[in-house]
This record gives C-alpha cells, sequence and structure tokens, in this order.
C-alpha cells in the first residue's frame, strides 16, 4: 500500500468518523429533532456519488469512508423519516 492510499485511508477515517457522535447519539436518545431533513438528503447524495466515483477509479480509500458514512447518514435518515411520520411534521 503506497503513501498516498494510507493518506486517503487517514482522511476517510476522520471524515467519516466525525459523523459517529451524532450518529450514537440518535441511537442512544431517539433525539432527531435538531438533524435537517434537507442536510441529511444532501450528505446522503453526496456519499453515493462519492462512491460510484470511488468505483470508477477503484480508489480503496474513497470506497471505504463513503461507504462507512452512508451506513451512519443512512441510520440518521430513517431515524429522522420514522420521527417526521410519527409526529406528523415535515
Amino acid at each position: 500500500m503506497d503513501s498516498v492510499t494510507i493518506l486517503g485511508l487517514i482522511a476517510g477515517c476522520f471524515s467519516t468518523f466525525a459523523l459517529a457522535p451524532q450518529a450514537i447519539k440518535v441511537w442512544r436518545t431517539g433525539a432527531v429533532d435538531q438533524l435537517s431533513i434537507g442536510m441529511l438528503g444532501l450528505m446522503i447524495t453526496g456519499s453515493i456519488l462519492w462512491l460510484a466515483y470511488g468505483f470508477a477509479r477503484s480508489d480503496i480509500s474513497i470506497l471505504w469512508a463513503n461507504g462507512v458514512a452512508i451506513f451512519f447518514i443512512g441510520f440518521m435518515l430513517t431515524k429522522k423519516i420514522q420521527d417526521m411520520i410519527a409526529t406528523g411534521r415535515s
């Protein structure tokens, strides 16, 4: 593994795991009122596009970081949508 790939993996870890504290908070408390549906929608769309780009480039650091990010964002987005349906808010 070359130094550029290692750098990409380290950068991906920091960027991706920046989402972890918020996802853990949502998991523990169920509180999603401060999460913006627009922000979550844009973030998951961006991560899906980055994932497609990573496949096109065969870049493991892009694939790994965005695959994990989609997991965190998808979880929070699902909880936000469930809350919106349950409370009748949009």
